[in-house]
């Protein structure tokens, strides 16, 4: 605790985090929204449910959301849609970043 009239001073990790928070970019608004939608090369989400059309980032992941939301149905890893594959061979375009940005 400081006294009165004694300023509190940004500590260094606070400026730090503030820096970072400003300048990476997180995937969302209108930045993250092509990797949130699945444009261009799919995003992160790779595979795609057959029956409720959610995204997944992997094959685990997809399996327990089909546990959870499709627990009548048998789980069938053929069935699923890769949404990598469907966009075609991966270009040179920057990936979609989550972490990391273009205005250090």
């Amino acid at each position: 605790m400081t006294g009165k009239a004694k300023p509190k001073k940004h500590t260094a990790k606070e400026l730090a985090g503030k820096i970072d928070a400003a300048t990476t970019n997180r995937g969302g608004g209108k930045a993250g929204q092509a990797d949130r939608t699945a444009q261009d090369k799919g995003g992160h989400a790779k595979l795609e449910c057959p029956l409720c059309k959610i995204t997944a980032p992997d094959i685990k992941s997809m399996q327990i959301h089909h546990d959870a939301r499709h627990p009548k149905i048998p789980f069938d890893e053929s069935k699923l849609v890769n949404l990598h594959a469907a966009c075609g061979p991966e270009t040179s375009k920057p990936r979609p970043g989550v972490r990391g940005s273009l205005k250090k």
